[in-house]
């Protein structure tokens, strides 16, 4: 599989320390940028525009708004996209290729860790779920609108992941642990309910932690009358409805 990468900034990126290894060829118009991918990845072809597709699995990975500018030559075999909100049919008027793919993975890509929704052309699902399975775990979604669903808890939802990540730190540092200490503390607990979650259903592990009159179900308490679970609902709708203004 011959990868054109088109833009490199922080997904773009990402996905490609997976890729370092495979033949991949990168476009990116930022000299800055480019200079430091060269140093970085010396192995990799780095271009400032675009060949011709013909031949090569194309990842887009440009800002959604400057799809309207693009300009691009051949057939691709197959064109990946990552453009938040933009639909296949928007890539197709643009782009040609022999199959059309939206894709969202996330940041953890730097760490092959990422979790990437897949939609698409069935023609290609193998394909795509094995390149995107290269940088963490794929899963084929069935249609588009599901994947807008996704770009929510699996797109977004990171910096949101990091916001408790911080106000868990904070709170530690609040009552007196180190800083160093409290974040050390925190990503080892991210890390493990991970592994947890893929085994067991949130409540069943919540249920195990919490013992009556215990400290966690005193913690819960404060987080409910926080509204908590209320906010992360509301956050998921909010990034949908805005995926589905920005198609």
């Amino acid at each position: 599989m011959k990868i054109l990468l088109i833009g490199a900034g922080n997904m773009g990126g990402a996905m490609l320390s997976g890729w370092k290894d495979r033949d991949v060829t990168v476009v990116e118009a930022y000299e800055p940028r480019a200079k430091e991918l060269e140093s970085l990845y010396p192995s990799i072809q780095i271009l400032s525009q675009i060949p011709s597709l013909d031949g090569y699995v194309v990842v887009l990975a440009i800002k959604p708004q400057s799809l309207k500018t693009i300009e691009t030559n051949g057939e691709a075999e197959a064109i990946i996209s990552i453009l938040a909100g933009t639909p296949l049919a928007s890539i197709r008027e643009k782009i040609s290729a022999k199959a059309y793919i939206r894709a969202m993975p996330n940041m953890a890509a730097l760490k092959q860790r990422a979790i990437t929704s897949v939609t698409g052309d069935e023609s290609f699902k193998d394909q795509a779920l094995d390149l995107m399975s290269s940088i963490g775990k794929a899963i084929w979604l069935d249609s588009e609108e599901q994947l807008d669903i996704a770009t929510a808890i699996g797109g977004s939802a990171p910096a949101w992941i990091a916001m408790v990540a911080e106000a868990l730190s904070d709170g530690a540092v609040n009552m007196g642990l180190p800083r160093d200490k409290s974040y050390e503390i925190v990503a080892g607990l991210m890390d493990g309910m991970g592994a947890l979650l893929s085994d067991e259903h949130p409540a069943i592990i919540k249920d195990k932690v919490t013992s009556p009159g215990g400290t966690t179900i005193a913690g819960i308490e404060a987080l409910e009358k926080g509204g908590v679970r209320a906010s992360f609902i509301d956050a998921v709708k909010a990034c949908y409805d805005r995926t589905k203004k920005l198609s």
